[in-house]
């Protein structure tokens, strides 16, 4: 089973000088909960991640990497 790792979405968040990731709630429009799983390394829907994206002005590859994706080469 694959599983995602969001460390470049903390990175970024650094970069941009957000220093309190719950400011991303209000930045992307997210919940709580959405927050929570991104803690925990959980997917997420696609809308949070495209809300995610369009507020730190960047692409998916840029705030997540999937690994153990099952037929990678």
């Amino acid at each position: 089973m694959a599983d995602v790792d969001y460390r470049k979405l903390w990175k970024k968040l650094i970069d941009k000088g957000i220093k309190n990731k719950t400011d991303l709630i209000t930045m992307a429009d997210i919940s709580s909960n959405v927050l929570a799983k991104l803690g925990k390394g959980e997917f997420i829907s696609m809308e949070s991640i495209q809300k995610i994206c369009k507020a730190l002005n960047c692409d998916v590859g840029d705030i997540c990497v999937m690994n153990n994706v099952e037929g990678a080469e």
